[in-house]
């Protein structure tokens, strides 16, 4: 099966309809499976007015209230209508974030979610995982800045409202992600630790790492797209563009492809080559009948027809020949006494 690719929106398209269905077309010509947005209600998540939030926008660090940022980039009823009914349009899947237990409620009153996906900051939030999980949806969270334990809680609560359909994204939540802090190890520890399927939510440059957590056995990978980085907000800077998903998607289902079988044999076309490429023994001078073979009238060269490999020499040493073998001929067993 494919690794099922998301192309995480989130809050990139700055609160306009306009922009968010650009980045669904983009998405689709990527060859995303999934483009997936974040749906919330401001004031039901950011408890203090006060609060403020620095984020790097167009080169420049900018400090702002929380809330009001939030607030731009809110979708209403109607407008979440349309970008699903564009999605379908485009057959493209559709998903969210649901920021909260009503506006979850919200997604699945408009549309049939896919599967449901909780991020990192609510990992800890046990009785809305349960919620959510109850919804009898494939769940997909991500766990970043979480400790084995914390995972350990969030697959328990899901599996307490009696929900397996668990994926586990790796997740580290730095923006963007060093080398040295990737650690793809922990993906196939996940997986057999908790038992369940693993995912990458990627905030690395460039696609190295989402080919590797392949490699180690993602089944979902996550990335953050925009479609322009100097485009003002806090997300669009660490952000893939749309030539960028095309590439990154195409990476991945490269290394899909190479990854391949684990049966040590050749391929098809390696079976041509091979007939072509190994060395066979041939004759190092003309050979009458009546020759003994020895190393000494003996060579290994390729040759397109078939033919004994070098290793096999022993067989034919101190032999007899009942015909005649030209130069640069093969020698075969046919041709011994």
């Amino acid at each position: 099966m494919s690794v099922f690719i998301i192309a995480e929106v989130g809050i990139n398209h700055n609160g306009d309809i306009t922009l968010a269905k650009k980045m669904i077309d983009e998405a689709k010509i990527a060859g995303a499976d999934c483009v997936k947005f974040q749906t919330f209600k401001a004031e039901e998540f950011v408890s203090d007015p006060k609060q403020t939030y620095t984020y790097k926008s167009q080169g420049k660090e900018i400090t702002e209230s929380m809330l009001e940022m939030f607030k731009r980039f809110q979708f209403q009823k109607d407008e979440w209508k349309e970008i699903i009914n564009y999605c379908k349009q485009k057959d493209m899947v559709f998903s969210s974030t649901a920021q909260n237990k009503s506006d979850l409620d919200f997604l699945l009153s408009i549309t049939d979610l896919p599967f449901i996906k909780v991020g990192s900051d609510d990992l800890t939030n046990l009785e809305q995982m349960k919620y959510y999980a109850s919804k009898q949806k494939p769940m997909i969270i991500s766990a970043g800045m979480a400790y084995a334990y914390e995972i350990e809680d969030a697959v328990r609560a899901m599996r307490e409202v009696e929900n397996e359909d668990i994926t586990v994204l790796h997740c580290i939540s730095s923006y963007p992600t060093d080398a040295e802090e990737v650690n793809l190890k922990k993906i196939p520890v996940i997986r057999d630790a908790f038992g369940v399927k693993v995912g990458f939510s990627d905030h690395t440059i460039g696609s190295a790492s989402a080919v590797g957590s392949v490699c180690f056995g993602a089944v979902v990978i996550e990335k953050h797209f925009t479609l322009d980085n100097d485009m003002a907000g806090p997300d669009h800077w660490f952000s893939i563009t749309p030539k960028e998903l095309k590439q990154y998607i195409d990476d991945i289902r490269f290394i899909e492809k190479a990854l391949g079988k684990p049966e040590l044999k050749p391929t098809e076309k390696e079976m041509k080559m091979r007939k072509i490429a190994r060395r066979k023994i041939v004759a190092k001078r003309d050979l009458n009948i009546g020759d003994k073979l020895t190393d000494k009238n003996l060579d290994f060269k390729r040759n397109e027809y078939d033919g004994i490999e070098p290793k096999n020499i022993k067989f034919l040493l101190n032999r007899e020949l009942k015909v005649n073998i030209d130069k640069e001929c093969i020698v075969n067993l046919k041709d011994l006494i």
